[in-house]
């Protein structure tokens, strides 16, 4: 039982982070706009693909987890 104790404070902690990335979200104008992110615009059809962002929250989620571990 302890185990899924500490499993379920961590899935706890995940969410509550999660959350507050989504609330501040909006409030960081660079986010979804770094270099590395793809966008086409053509008539009535639009593209994008935040390649950029994702490489940049992927390493933070990594530093993360990588402190986490230790």
């Amino acid at each position: 039982m302890s185990d899924l104790g500490r499993f379920l404070i961590l899935i706890g902690v995940i969410l509550v982070i999660m959350g507050v990335v989504f609330l501040l979200a909006p409030k960081l104008p660079w986010l979804g706009k770094l270099p590395g992110d793809i966008s086409f615009k053509r008539g009535n059809f639009s593209f994008y693909f935040p390649l950029g962002t994702c490489i940049l929250i992927s390493i933070i989620l990594t530093l993360i987890m990588y402190l986490f571990r230790r």
